[in-house]
């Protein structure tokens, strides 16, 4: 077996340098009441406090919250209950994990900068790559904090009126990927991680097609997230609900870390650890220890 393509790679978190020398886990937390998947979904005080303290028990490296859910069909929110949903959790989740690297999960520019100065969060990951709100990248600049930037074409609603590709849809992602990351570097922006958004203005097939092509996105050099867990690419695939699709996830987490995979966005920590951990016994036969 060759070894998985994981490249170290470091963060600057408000001043500080972070080293990474394997796959990072970021647990999803979901402030929301209509994100796709229930197990992520943690609403009241009591919820949230449960789902923080299961995932750091479980290991997670990171964690990214979000208060507005980009499944198709989902109810719009306003920027004030966005913010107001971000604080009443970050203000747990800090209680509880107050060292854990956090992402805040938002496409609004009023809202990261509120996250990042207001609530302890430290990283901005924008689901629309600064497509949405033209003021993200020069928020981002003036913060001074990493920025996760991720493919999509149109909005959440509108994104499955935009899957085609003619040159190919990992040629398009990678070409639409890179040239922000050069923009953003010009603005000296160099903390960036790149994500293909698996889901987002892409069929399955394309899904399936930018999993097998992972590791072209090399070519950005830049950390590698990819995020799929319980997505409808295992699920429309397998004929099965979000609920039963660990084992999918698990599968194809495996298959991404092989791909080069720099962080793992999951619901379900344990699982992922699990595989970032066998997949490096697999790489250093010499790593593997008996429990």
């Amino acid at each position: 077996m060759t070894q998985s393509p994981f490249i170290p790679f470091s963060l600057n978190l408000h001043g500080r340098l972070h080293e990474f020398d394997r796959p990072q886990v970021a647990a999803i937390i979901n402030v929301t009441p209509d994100s796709f998947y229930a197990g992520s979904r943690a609403i009241d005080e009591g919820a949230i406090a449960r789902r923080v303290e299961q995932i750091v028990e479980e290991g997670a490296d990171m964690i990214d919250i979000g208060a507005y859910s980009s499944r198709p069909g989902a109810a719009d929110v306003t920027p004030e209950e966005e913010t107001g949903r971000l604080s009443r959790g970050m203000r747990l989740l800090r209680q509880i994990a107050p060292d854990i690297p956090v992402s805040v999960d938002t496409f609004r520019a009023d809202v990261a900068r509120a996250a990042i100065e207001e609530m302890g969060a430290d990283i901005i990951n924008d689901i629309s790559g600064g497509e949405l709100d033209n003021a993200m990248f020069d928020t981002v600049a003036s913060l001074g904090v990493p920025y996760i930037i991720m493919h999509m074409r149109g909005t959440p609603a509108t994104m499955s009126q935009f899957t085609d590709y003619p040159n190919g849809v990992t040629t398009e992602v990678i070409t639409s990927l890179a040239s922000k990351v050069r923009q953003l570097s010009l603005m000296g922006i160099s903390d960036v991680i790149v994500d293909p958004g698996f889901g987002f203005s892409k069929d399955t097939v394309q899904n399936y097609t930018l999993l097998h092509e992972l590791g072209l996105f090399s070519a950005i050099e830049r950390p590698l997230l990819v995020g799929i867990s319980r997505k409808s690419m295992i699920t429309r695939t397998l004929g099965i609900s979000s609920e039963d699709a660990l084992n999918g996830t698990t599968v194809l987490n495996t298959l991404a870390l092989l791909g080069g995979a720099s962080i793992l966005r999951v619901h379900d920590v344990k699982e992922a650890r699990q595989a970032v951990t066998l997949v490096k016994c697999a790489d250093t036969p010499q790593s593997a220890v008996t429990r």
